[in-house]
C-alpha cells in the first residue's frame, strides 16, 4: 500500500513539476545586479507608460512616446522617430511614429532586432502587458546589458513600433522604408495576449527552423516554454504580430515571445498595471538577457535552413530537439519494438489476446464519452450561462476554473470505465491497446502535424514499461510511476494551453489529452482495485469546481462586465439612433436602448473593422444632437479615356479618432490613393480593394492629421456611392450626451467601435 501511495504522489509531483518549471516563481529586486534583469526596476518603468490609454491620436500616446525617447536617451542612446503613412492589408491607414535607436557592433555584420511596441488598443486598454510589459523588458534589459560597457560583435537596433493594434502599421513602415531594416539578421519581439502565465517562444521563419532552434539552445534561457506544435499551429492561425511584416515583407526570421494566459484582460481596461503578473515579467526577462548577449555575438547571416526540427521543453532538459528527419525512423522503430514485444508477452504468457481485446474498449470509450463532452461542453455552458458570449475572447473569467472541472471529470471517467475491466496481475494485457492507439496517433501526426511528433517520445517509455510487465507480473510500482514521468511532463501543460489560448471552445482538447495521458498511466492504475472510488472522488471534486464556477459566473468589480453603446447620427435622412454590440442588456444600456430595444435596424448590417468582425445587435431611436458635419469637398471630377479621376478633400469639423468608409462591392475602383499614399492592387488584379471580404473599404486612424485626400479613379459610367461613419471615442466625455460613467461593475467591450460618437454620411458621384 506505501508503494502504491508513494508512486500516485509522483505522478501527482510529475505534473507539478510540468507547470511549476514554466516560469519564475519570484522576481529579482531593486538590490538586483546592475547587470542583471530586475523585475521590480522595469515595473518603474510600466507604471509610468501605463497611466492611463495611450492609442494613437490619443492626448497620452504621445506622453508615453516621450517617456520612451528619455528612458533611452539616459541611457545613451541617440533616438529617431520614423513618421510616415502606411495601409496594411488589415485595411487601416495611419501614420505611426516609430521609436529607434542603434548600438554599434564592432563588426560590419547583420544587426540583432529588439522590437515592441508602444501603442495600446482603442480605446479603453492601458497597455500593461499588451505590450508596455515588452517595452519595459526592452528598457530594463539594455540598462542592464549596456552597464557592463562591452560593444557587441552585432550591432543592436531597438525599434519600439507604433500602430501595432491598428494592423501592424508601425512595423509595415520600417520594413519597407527604413534603411535599417536591411541591416537585420534576426528580430526578438516582445508581445502580450494575456496579463499573466508563461511565456510561450513561437518562430517567424518562411524557411525551416533548424537554425534558430540551435542558437535558441545554445543561447540557453532558464525556463524555456516552446514547443513545434504550438509552432506549427500557430503557422495555421490568421493571428499576426509585428514579426508577421518582418517575415512576410523583409524575409527575416525571428522569435515570440508572448504570454497567454488571463486571456479576459486582453485589450480590455483591465490591462493595468496591477493586473500583470509580475512573474511573467520576469519570465520575459530570462527570455531577454541570455538571448541578447548570445545573438549580439552570434553570426547571423546563417539562420536560414531548409530543414525543421521538432522542439519541445521539459523541466531539467530544458529544450530538447531533433531533425525531422527522424521522425520515420522513431516511428518505424518504435512499431517494430511493439510488435515484438507483444509477440514476446503471448508466448511468455504475460499478455493475454482476450484481455487485450477486452482493453480496446475502455480507451475507446473514454475518447468517446471524453470527446464529446469536450465539445459540446462550452456549448452548453454558453446555454447556461448566455452572458459568457459577452467576453469575445470566449474565455470567462472562471474559465481555469472549467478546465479543472472537465479535466477532473474526463480523469473520473477513464478511471470507472478502466474499472470494469480490472481482473488481478491483467495489467500488461491492459497497455497494449493504449500504446497501439498512441501509435496510430503518431503515424498521422508524422505526415499531417510534424511538429507534433515529439509525441512519440512518451511512446519509447510506455514500451519500456510494458517490457518490464510483460518480464515481471508484479514489478516495481515506483520503477512504473517513474517511467510516466517524461509523459506526463511533457504532455500535461498542453492540458490548460489550448483552452487558455484558443478559449473553452478548445476544452475537447483538454478531454481529449486527459483521455490518452491517462491511457499511458494504466501501468500504474492497473493495478488499482479501487479506481471505482477513486472515479467517484473525482466526480465530486470536478463537481465542486463547476459549484465555485457558478458562483463566479456573474460579473462584480473584480470581474467587470464588458459592454458597449455608441451613438450614430445619420446626416442624410437626419436621425439618430442608439447602438450596441451586446446580446444581453444591463440597466446601464438599458437607459438608452430601453426594456424593448429594435433589432431590424440597417446599422446591423454595417460591421466595422474588429478582431472578431462583430455586428450591431440593438439599436434604439434617439435624440438628434447638433454634431459638426464633416466638410467634404469634390476638387476634381474629370473623365480621360472613360475612366473617371477624382479627388475629394474631407475634413471632419469636431474632434475625431477614426473614419470608416465602405462601398458596395459592385463598386469598382482603378487606383486610389489616400493621404498621398497608394493602395495595391492584389496580384493579378486590376483594381484595389478587389478581394475585400465585405463593403468595407479601409479605415482611418487620426493621428496628426485631421483631414483626407482622396484620389480615386472608377469606370466613367459607374455610379459611385461611398459611406463615410467619422467616430470619436468621446461618448462618455461629451456634454452634448451627458451618457453616466459606467460602474465599477462594467466595462467597455473590446475589438469593436465602442463608447463613440459617429456621423454617416453617404458621399455619391454620378
Amino acid at each position: 500500500m506505501l508503494k502504491k501511495i508513494t508512486a500516485f504522489l509522483l505522478i501527482i509531483l510529475a505534473i507539478y513539476l510540468s507547470y511549476s518549471a514554466l516560469m519564475p516563481s519570484k522576481i529579482s529586486g531593486l538590490d538586483a545586479p546592475k547587470n542583471s534583469f530586475s523585475t521590480e526596476r522595469a515595473l518603474v518603468h510600466l507604471k509610468a507608460i501605463s497611466k492611463k490609454p495611450h492609442y494613437i491620436g490619443s492626448p497620452e500616446h504621445e506622453n508615453v512616446r516621450n517617456y520612451i525617447v528619455k528612458s533611452l536617451n539616459d541611457l545613451g542612446l541617440e533616438t529617431e522617430i520614423q513618421d510616415e503613412y502606411s495601409f496594411t492589408d488589415w485595411g487601416t491607414i495611419t501614420k505611426p511614429k516609430n521609436i529607434l535607436a542603434r548600438i554599434k557592433g564592432s563588426d560590419n555584420s547583420k544587426a540583432l532586432l529588439l522590437l515592441t511596441h508602444y501603442d495600446s488598443n482603442p480605446h479603453s486598454s492601458f497597455g500593461a502587458s499588451d505590450a508596455g510589459s515588452g517595452v519595459v523588458t526592452i528598457l530594463e534589459g539594455l540598462r542592464a546589458f549596456l552597464s557592463e560597457n562591452k560593444q557587441p560583435k552585432n550591432d543592436i537596433i531597438i525599434l519600439i513600433t507604433d500602430a501595432e493594434e491598428l494592423g501592424l502599421n508601425g512595423a509595415d513602415t520600417f520594413v519597407n522604408k527604413h534603411p535599417w531594416a536591411k541591416d537585420v539578421g534576426l528580430a526578438l519581439n516582445f508581445e502580450a495576449r494575456g496579463s499573466g502565465g508563461p511565456s510561450y517562444m513561437l518562430i517567424e521563419t518562411n524557411g525551416g527552423n533548424q537554425n534558430l532552434v540551435n542558437e535558441f539552445v545554445k543561447a540557453n534561457p532558464d525556463y524555456p516554454v516552446a514547443n513545434s506544435l504550438a509552432y506549427s499551429i500557430y503557422k495555421m492561425l490568421p493571428n499576426d504580430t509585428d514579426l508577421t511584416r518582418f517575415r512576410e515583407d523583409g524575409d527575416i526570421d525571428g522569435f515570440n515571445f508572448a504570454f497567454i494566459d488571463d486571456h479576459y484582460d486582453y485589450h480590455t481596461a483591465l490591462d493595468n498595471y496591477d493586473r500583470l503578473d509580475r512573474n511573467t515579467l520576469e519570465h520575459q526577462g530570462t527570455y531577454l538577457m541570455p538571448l541578447l548577449h548570445h545573438f549580439s555575438n552570434a553570426n547571423l547571416n546563417n539562420l536560414k535552413s531548409d530543414a525543421d526540427d521538432v522542439y519541445f521543453n521539459v523541466p531539467l532538459f530544458k529544450t530538447i530537439s531533433y531533425p525531422f528527419s527522424w521522425i520515420l525512423p522513431m516511428l518505424i522503430l518504435a512499431i517494430l519494438i511493439f510488435i515484438a514485444l507483444v509477440f514476446y508477452g503471448i508466448n511468455k504468457r504475460t499478455l493475454d489476446s482476450k484481455h487485450m481485446a477486452a482493453a480496446f474498449l475502455p480507451g475507446i470509450a473514454a475518447v468517446l464519452i471524453n470527446g464529446l463532452v469536450g465539445y459540446f461542453g462550452w456549448k452548453a455552458l454558453l446555454a447556461i450561462y448566455p452572458q459568457y458570449g459577452e467576453i469575445l475572447h470566449g474565455f470567462p473569467y472562471n474559465g481555469h476554473l472549467y478546465i479543472w472541472a472537465f479535466a477532473l471529470f474526463s480523469t473520473g471517467v477513464c478511471m470507472w470505465l478502466y474499472n470494469k475491466v480490472y481482473k488481478p496481475e491483467n495489467t500488461a494485457s491492459l497497455v497494449v491497446p493504449p500504446l497501439f492507439l498512441w501509435l496510430v496517433i503518431c503515424g498521422v501526426i508524422a505526415f499531417k502535424l510534424k511538429g507534433a511528433s515529439f509525441f512519440i517520445i512518451p511512446v519509447y517509455f510506455g514500451l519500456i514499461s510494458l517490457f518490464v510487465l510483460v518480464r515481471q507480473k508484479h514489478p516495481n510500482i515506483i520503477l512504473m510511476a517513474l517511467l510516466l514521468f517524461p509523459a506526463l511532463m511533457i504532455l500535461s501543460p498542453f492540458i490548460k494551453m489550448f483552452p487558455v489560448g484558443l478559449g473553452l471552445k478548445m476544452l475537447i482538447a483538454t478531454t481529449l489529452l486527459v483521455s490518452l495521458i491517462f491511457s499511458l498511466c494504466i501501468s500504474v492504475f492497473g493495478f488499482s482495485r479501487y479506481k471505482n472510488r477513486w472515479a467517484y472522488a473525482l466526480f465530486l471534486a470536478s463537481l465542486g469546481f463547476f459549484i465555485t464556477a457558478h458562483f463566479q459566473s456573474g460579473f462584480n468589480e473584480e470581474r467587470p462586465k464588458p459592454n458597449s453603446l455608441v451613438y450614430i447620427l445619420d446626416s442624410d435622412n437626419d436621425s439618430a439612433i442608439w447602438g450596441t454590440y451586446d446580446t444581453i442588456l444591463d440597466y446601464w444600456t438599458k437607459t438608452y436602448l430601453t426594456d424593448s430595444p429594435d433589432t431590424s435596424d440597417n446599422i446591423k448590417k454595417t460591421t466595422f473593422g474588429s478582431k472578431y468582425d462583430t455586428g450591431f445587435t440593438f439599436s434604439k431611436k434617439a435624440n438628434i444632437k447638433p454634431l459638426d458635419q464633416p466638410y467634404i469637398d469634390k476638387q476634381k471630377d474629370t473623365i480621360i479615356d472613360n475612366v473617371r479621376n477624382i479627388k475629394l478633400f474631407i475634413s471632419p469639423q469636431r474632434y475625431v479618432n477614426r473614419l470608416e468608409f465602405f462601398a458596395d462591392s459592385t463598386n469598382q475602383f482603378l487606383s486610389f490613393n489616400i493621404n498621398g499614399l497608394d493602395v495595391q492592387k492584389a496580384k493579378g488584379e486590376n483594381s484595389v480593394f478587389k478581394k475585400r471580404k465585405s463593403n468595407r473599404l479601409f479605415g482611418f486612424y487620426v493621428a496628426d492629421d485631421n483631414h483626407l485626400e482622396l484620389e480615386f479613379t472608377t469606370p466613367a459610367s459607374q455610379k459611385t456611392e461611398i459611406m463615410l461613419y467619422e467616430a470619436s471615442f468621446d461618448m462618455l466625455e461629451n456634454d452634448m450626451f451627458n451618457v453616466t460613467k459606467r460602474p465599477q461593475t462594467m466595462i467597455p467591450k473590446p475589438f469593436v467601435l465602442n463608447d463613440a460618437v459617429i456621423i454617416k454620411k453617404k458621399i455619391t458621384i454620378e
